[in-house]
């Protein structure tokens, strides 16, 4: 019984990883419909370009669609682990460059997500720990 119980996380997180691989690649493809799929109706997600944060898909779709008007950011999802609290920690590596394809900001950094019932709840963009010395 106990074996079977040191794999549920490791069950949740192939889990999570899949879903968060999917909303990366939504993101990249300017398919808002289905990257909002993977969110909660009441997500909570940071705003980067503005500070602050935006809620639900409604606060997502706007922000997204006046971001993608301006900038042209690319995320690709370099690592996955748990933190310590138990949401999912994804280093990615960040490309964004204005509309005539100039790179303005080449970085990696952390994704932190809270997942709740197999859709991202909340999202926190972070420094990575090392890049921060």
């Amino acid at each position: 019984m106990s074996h079977s119980l040191s794999h549920a996380p490791m069950a949740v997180m192939v889990a999570d990883r899949r879903l968060l691989e999917d909303a990366y690649r939504a993101f990249n493809a300017r398919d808002i419909d289905a990257a909002l799929a993977t969110m909660h109706p009441d997500v909570d997600w940071p705003n980067g370009m503005e500070g602050g944060s935006v809620s639900g898909h409604g606060g997502v779709r706007d922000y997204w669609t006046r971001q993608w008007g301006l900038i042209d950011p690319h995320v690709d999802p370099l690592r996955f682990a748990a933190d310590a609290t138990g949401r999912v920690a994804v280093d990615v590596q960040q490309v964004i460059r204005d509309r005539a394809g100039s790179i303005l900001r080449n970085e990696t950094v952390q994704h932190v997500y809270l997942i709740e019932d197999g859709l991202i709840r909340s999202m926190e963009i972070r420094k990575r720990p090392e890049a921060a010395g």
